[in-house]
């Protein structure tokens, strides 16, 4: 049910990990304009330009995600595209190969987790990319069963009751606007209501006696509330009152059910942990760091704590023992702990490593015997990771001296005497974050000769409550200046080509794209939208009907439909579209249920209809992001070609 990102509640921008910048890794090097010109490759490193790779051989690349122990903790399960899609699959936890345990070849299968006392699986699946995920079982013979079905509903997994009897699931069934919870027996499936969303109240934890759910109420997209409601008495009761603006979001029960860690910014600028007494209601603070704690979770067996900090675009892992002392980890390969999990028995710890120039790849460690397992070799094996380049965090100052964090990649052989085209490449959002780790999109703009700046203009998650609320408002206006003001940092560096920049951006990124073409239409050379948002009247309208509860919180953040029409239309680009002077490229998946079809085509027709040269690229069997490589790797060879052509890279 948690997400582990601060991104604004309504996020837009859910496109894939491969678009928007993976959560990355290796220590962060910041860097003003000068401490970057004091770095520049000197001429003579034009002849130390990297290989070229194809995008198919970037496309090899294999992505994982996820880690469950089956029972006997023998092997484990994760999710991965090696097939071209999505789909289960199970292997050895000693290493091996392996087992697919679905086979899909149109919709994306995600791995939920074995059940904790056999081999069923559950997992997930929507169709087409539509988000109308539904939750199944894989029996023990092999054959699938639709745990939540229904028409143009959303299942949720929540947890594993902690005695392994049930799991919990919630779905909008009911009502299309709201999740509520349901109890689902483990050995026959049948369900139970537990507790009906009437209030648009969002279900984020369940302690372990399941008595208590931890309820998120948000307010505005950098302001929220938590309730508890009590299953037995079936009461609902407010436990964060607060004055000013503060986010408030459940880490998790203890293991002893007494106190609810809560990740809170009240009073200070970055969210820290507080443990809420569940019986007198007192609060004291249990955890801090100097940035953002995004997560704390109890292993099963309840002796060990996985903390995740969102430390200058890199999550920072701390793994604390049965003594609270830090488990010591034996040496990994560079990049950043992500995904962290123990098995039931506290024997094993499944986590990803990833890397600027690594995918992630998933481990096993046996804290008994000290045993290290790499079990997955995601890099295609034709790339040579040494021929990719490492981002480097770097910050300039914008139009209005605020400081704008963000993610550089340089192409091997860029120098003064051999100045590279770049691109300002913008995340999803509002409030996303570009990160530090391996971004596939990232890495093949650089290794065909383009810087890329993934910026993280004002309104990003990560770096405090002021920087993430600054973009209030203020969309098509401020966070755009800082994407301008951007081009005059790479231009700093002495090796891009101040002539030859790009801007692209994917779902909000894509909206930045087109507000830049319209509203500041001199400052780039070219733009590609990918998902983006043209028209914001027909977006907030046409939203799915289970954002409902962070409807207001979008509408503060960006505007009301109604009671800010004009302002809307001032900063929507579909009617602005006449301004656009410069090539156009537009990516569009025909079964996006956030950013629709619509949004693409009219503002295509606009441009084109001025004479402007547009490549429109529409993937029907795709949503909000690519699901399938055979789309993905079309769409970067289009965007490359696209790029090529117009600034002649």
């Amino acid at each position: 049910m948690k997400t582990y990102s601060k991104n604004k509640s309504a996020n837009i921008a859910g496109v894939s990990a491969a678009l928007l910048a993976a959560a990355l890794t290796l220590p962060a090097t910041a860097a003003t304009p000068a401490a970057a010109a004091a770095t520049k490759t000197s001429s003579s490193a034009a002849a130390t330009s990297a290989k070229r790779y194809t995008i198919e051989q970037f496309m090899a690349t294999t992505r994982v995600s996820g880690a469950s122990f089956s029972a006997d903790e023998k092997r484990i399960l994760f999710s991965s595209n090696a097939s071209g899609i999505f789909n289960v699959y199970a292997m050895p936890v000693g290493g091996g190969e392996p087992q697919a345990l679905t086979r899909s070849t149109t919709d994306s299968n995600y791995a939920v987790g074995f059940f904790p006392k056999d081999d069923r699986v559950l997992f997930t699946r929507d169709q087409g990319g539509n988000e109308q995920n539904h939750l199944y079982v894989r029996e023990l013979d092999g054959s699938e069963k639709d745990l939540t079905p229904g028409d143009k509903l959303k299942a949720i997994f929540a947890t594993w009751a902690h005695d392994d009897s049930a799991f919990y699931v919630a779905t909008n069934e009911r009502d299309a606007r709201f999740h509520d919870l349901y109890r689902y027996d483990a050995k026959t499936y049948a369900r139970t209501l537990v507790y009906k969303n009437e209030q648009g109240l969002s279900v984020s934890e369940i302690s372990r006696d399941g008595r208590w759910i931890a309820l998120v109420k948000t307010n505005t997209t950098a302001d929220s509330d938590l309730y508890l409601y009590d299953t037995q008495t079936q009461e609902t009761r407010h436990i964060t009152p607060h004055q000013g603006v503060a986010s408030h979001e459940a880490a998790g029960f203890t293991p002893d059910g007494k106190r609810l860690l809560i990740l809170s910014n009240d009073g200070s600028e970055f969210s820290r942990i507080v443990a809420h007494d569940l019986a007198s209601g007192a609060k004291t603070e249990f955890e801090k760091a100097d940035w953002d704690i995004v997560y704390s979770d109890y292993s099963h067996d309840g002796r060990y704590r996985v903390t995740g900090i969102n430390a200058d675009a890199s999550i920072q892992v701390r793994i604390s023992g049965p003594d609270g002392k830090p488990v010591a980890l034996p040496k990994l390969p560079e990049g950043q702990i992500r995904g962290a999990r123990f098995s039931r028995s506290g024997r094993l710890l499944a986590f990803y490593v990833n890397g600027d120039r690594s995918p992630s790849n998933l481990f096993v460690y046996d804290l008994a015997g000290k045993q290290l397992r790499q079990l997955t070799q995601s890099l295609s094996k034709e790339i040579d990771p040494n021929q990719l380049v490492e981002g480097r965090i770097v910050r300039f100052k914008s139009f209005d001296g605020l400081t704008i964090p963000s993610v550089y990649y340089q192409p091997k052989g860029a120098a003064p005497g051999a100045k590279v085209p770049a691109v300002v490449l913008v995340h999803g959002g509002p409030g996303g974050q570009t990160m530090r780790g391996y971004s596939a999109l990232s890495q093949y703009l650089a290794n065909q000769g383009y810087a890329v700046l993934g910026i993280n203009n004002r309104g990003s998650s990560g770096y405090g409550k002021s920087f993430f609320t600054a973009d209030d408002g203020k969309h098509g206006r401020e966070p755009l200046w800082d994407c301008i003001e951007a081009k005059t940092f790479l231009a700093s560096t002495g090796v891009i080509d101040p002539d030859r920049i790009a801007i692209m951006g994917g779902s909000y990124g894509g909206y930045m794209t087109l507000a830049a073409l319209t509203f500041r239409p001199e400052a780039f050379k070219v733009g590609v939208d990918i998902f983006g948002v043209s028209n914001w009247l027909r977006t907030l309208e046409s939203i799915p009907p289970y954002w409902e509860s962070f409807r207001q919180a979008l509408y503060q953040e960006v505007g009301d439909p109604v009671k800010d029409k004009e302002f809307l239309i001032a900063t929507s680009p579909l009617f602005h579209a006449k301004n656009i002077r410069v090539p156009l490229m537009v990516i569009q998946g025909a079964n996006d249920p956030r950013v629709i079809k619509p949004e693409s085509d009219e503002i295509v027709a606009a441009a084109k209809a001025r004479g402007v040269p547009v490549d429109y690229l529409v993937f029907d069997d795709e949503g909000h992001g690519f699901a399938k490589k055979k789309n993905e790797a079309e769409a970067y060879r289009r965007i490359v070609q696209f790029l090529d052509k117009h600034l002649g890279g």
